[in-house]
């Protein structure tokens, strides 16, 4: 593919190991096509193969099914025999991991050709690709991400259940909405300390936690990057971070898009500007004023980014479940619409100094791979850009949107047509991706829907 990234060498990992002389297990992170960070344990006398470039592994892992498993939908011949792949360590990715017990560390891995540049089965070619595509036009994108998640409490029937508040001198729980509440903040406190941190430890940039709207919920927000790439490794490690500081403080995290069905779902935002040669905001007005002028070139990438909801909704929203989350007044967007200031909006236009113009866009998913939605939101404002489109007026600040048609997929095969019918995103995320994430996305939708749920027996059983 001719793309390359910065890999560490034998002198960063000797740098490291001077500093962390007890680590004598690494933790390779493999984050595959649906977003989860594959790992492998490799002991001590393994790191000098991993840092040399002669570490193997399955070109066939990125593509495993949400379960671990291969889909009978799978175009294997794409892989030529599933061949062993190089893996190289991603430079500055070396960490060590806190919550564990014992001496293990952790770097990132990418999959590369034997001349080092970025494999196809990599899921982070389709961001790379996208940004050279900025790149050719001397455009550079900053992005940051927001990241809601649930945590579970031990249940006594073994369903999951949010980790609810205590009532301070009682034994109840606090229930209903209580929206940055302190005294989450408290009975929190020691999981919250512990990932700070392994944030602090591992890289990942954090800006604001708060607990959201619903009970158990809460979001992390990370610092905005020049680098997109590194945005999308942020995002992946505070998943882990996240899943892993939850088990040792003994409860559980979940990053489902709808774990509950009677509260809101968890979404990942993408904040975007793009800036140019002279590192300008192309989005800001010359002259700010209140409400904001909005530019002709932000305009255009709205446009873009709205003519792309159908064919993207696939990286947005990559599961069955996903597509609970997308509907009207449940504090996520259900509209192709955009607007200034308005949080009920699938691409919002923050209040925000001139200099900060960004768009934010709402419509993923907690659960979607962060890499992949990147490359979508950029490759929408890239599209945007060169099409010069306009995306018609903007819904006013004071609309009330909550009982409004949902005009987005609605339902994972719509979502799988739309995306393998797109040949814009086809050019922009590559042919082999495109085809190869469609059918791993349309294997798991075939999974899914041939299993028997007990919503089956509970309303036909009896009445058929």
């Amino acid at each position: 593919m001719g793309i390359l990234m910065d890999y560490a060498d034998q002198a960063e990992l000797d740098c490291f190991l001077e500093r962390n002389p007890s680590i004598e297990v690494l933790e390779l992170i493999m984050p595959d096509f649906s977003g989860i960070a594959r790992c492998k344990r490799i002991q001590r006398s393994e790191f000098k193969r991993l840092f040399s470039g002669s570490f193997l592994s399955p070109q066939s892992a990125p593509l495993l099914g949400i379960r671990g498993d291969f889909y009978a939908t799978t175009p294997y011949p794409e892989l030529g025999g599933d061949p062993d792949q190089i893996i190289r360590p991603i430079a500055g990715t070396l960490a060590v991991v806190p919550w564990y017990e014992s001496p293990v560390a952790q770097v990132m891995v990418a999959y590369t050709t034997e001349e080092g540049d970025l494999d196809w089965v990599d899921t982070r070619a389709p961001l790379v690709s996208v940004l050279e595509q900025f790149s050719n036009l001397d455009l550079y994108p900053t992005v940051a991400t927001e990241l809601e998640f649930y945590l579970l409490a031990q249940s006594e029937d073994g369903r999951p259940t949010p980790l609810k508040g205590n009532i301070p001198g009682t034994q109840w729980v606090q229930e209903g909405i209580q929206y940055c509440m302190p005294d989450d903040l408290f009975d929190c406190d020691g999981f919250l300390n512990d990932v700070r941190i392994a944030s602090e430890i591992q890289g990942v940039p954090l800006t604001a936690i708060h607990s959201e709207f619903s009970p158990g919920q809460w979001e992390i927000n990370t610092h905005h990057q020049s680098n997109a790439i590194l945005a999308g490794h942020h995002a992946v490690l505070l998943r882990r971070i996240v899943k892993g500081v939850a088990r040792k403080h003994g409860f559980g995290a979940t990053f489902m898009a709808k774990p509950f069905a009677n509260i809101p779902g968890s979404g990942m935002h993408i904040h975007a500007s793009i800036y140019d040669a002279a590192e300008q905001n192309i989005f800001a007005e010359n002259t700010p004023s209140n409400p904001p002028q909005l530019m002709p070139r932000l305009r255009h990438a709205v446009a873009g980014l709205s003519a792309m909801l159908d064919a993207s909704m696939l990286c947005f929203a990559p599961n069955p479940n996903s597509y609970r989350r997308i509907q009207a007044g449940a504090l996520a967007p259900s509209g192709k619409n955009w607007g200034y200031d308005h949080r009920d909006v699938a691409l919002r236009i923050p209040r925000s100094a001139a200099h900060s113009r960004r768009i934010e866009h709402r419509v993923a998913g907690a659960d979607a791979n962060p890499y992949v939605v990147l490359a979508a939101v950029l490759a929408g404002i890239h599209w945007g850009l060169l099409q010069k489109g306009d995306p018609g007026p903007p819904v006013a600040r004071e609309a009330d949107l909550s009982e409004d048609q949902t005009s987005l997929p609605t339902r994972l095969d719509d979502a799988i047509q739309f995306f393998s019918d797109s040949e814009v995103l086809r050019d922009y995320l590559g042919p082999k991706f495109t085809r190869v994430y469609s059918a791993i996305r349309r294997g798991e939708s075939n999974d899914y829907h041939s299993q028997i749920p007990d919503l089956d027996y509970l309303w036909y059983l009896r009445a058929l």
